[in-house]
């Protein structure tokens, strides 16, 4: 395992979160702890489940649900694609 002090880390995040991304391990020491970074998978399901105790029946009833009233956005022209730029002069 590649150990980095908290500064070290800093300098060079990107490089050590790709090469934890990529399957290195890699420990960042913050006093007595070494913290690892480590890439996880990450799932909308597992997340509900694990955050809100959502049964799997309750998911997918609400993955129906969002896409039968994304359906019907589409059909009636309220959803719209807009691109980065034409968002932002939105928001101005």
């Amino acid at each position: 395992m590649k150990t980095l002090t908290i500064t070290d880390a800093k300098k060079n995040l990107s490089r050590w979160l790709d090469a934890a991304a990529q399957g290195q391990d890699i420990g960042i020491i913050r006093g007595a702890d070494i913290i690892a970074l480590r890439k996880v998978a990450v799932e909308s399901t597992d997340y509900a489940q694990r955050e809100y105790g959502a049964t799997e029946e309750q998911i997918a009833a609400f993955e129906e649900a969002t896409e039968k009233r994304y359906r019907r956005l589409k059909r009636s022209g309220k959803l719209v694609t807009v691109t980065p730029t034409q968002l932002r002069k939105i928001l101005e």
